[in-house]
């Protein structure tokens, strides 16, 4: 009977202790300073107050008051840190925007130098399509003469593209009969055939 008498007494001490520590969590009442060594014994530090002169009396709405700032502060400085956390984010975006413009920006002046180069070609095969077809409308030695005077490039280019236009228009080339006229000249014959070689071995 000792035995339970002495557990009850220390359960009952142990439940009261910690409804005690309970109602202080709860500023249901304050108990920090009377249990402060107990605190200090767990490793934590107790609220302390001052000490009450003869007439004064513990202001328990101070003390809630108190407490609610306190965690009004310490929710302040939580916002702080989070609006610093947005901010660095916000920059971090801002800068990956700007990347990703210079990147649309380059992307887009390729684009553009594509399109001038095609159009470039574009014209450049106009013109040369132009010059093949003025040359089959002449006599054939006089034809003859001009693509002599070309480079290879150019009187390579303007062969094919009168080769292109007949096939295109269903009739036969007059490429084989200019390149004969141009054999026939003892210094024209080695053109001629490097012409034809050029014609073979490079593509359009």
């Amino acid at each position: 009977m000792l035995g339970r008498i002495i557990v009850l007494l220390v359960l009952i001490l142990v439940l009261a202790g910690g409804g005690i520590i309970w109602f202080d969590y709860l500023n249901v009442i304050d108990a920090k300073t009377v249990l402060a060594p107990l605190y200090r014994f767990i490793g934590r530090e107790g609220r302390t107050r001052e000490e009450l002169g003869s007439g004064e009396y513990l202001n328990l709405d101070a003390e809630r008051l108190a407490v609610r700032l306190e965690a009004e502060a310490l929710r302040e400085l939580d916002m702080d840190r989070r609006e610093e956390e947005l901010a660095a984010m916000q920059g971090e975006i801002d800068q990956k925007a700007q990347e990703l413009e210079q990147r649309q920006q380059a992307l887009e002046d390729t684009e553009n130098s594509i399109n001038d180069a095609l159009a470039e070609a574009d014209n450049l095969n106009r013109n040369v399509e132009g010059v093949a077809q003025r040359l089959t409308n002449m006599q054939p030695e006089r034809a003859v003469a001009i693509i002599t005077a070309m480079n290879d490039q150019n009187a390579i280019d303007v062969l094919r593209k009168t080769e292109e236009i007949a096939q295109r228009d269903g009739t036969s080339s007059i490429v084989p009969y200019w390149l004969s006229l141009m054999a026939e000249n003892g210094e024209g014959a080695a053109r001629a055939a490097e012409l034809q070689r050029k014609m073979v071995v490079r593509t359009p």
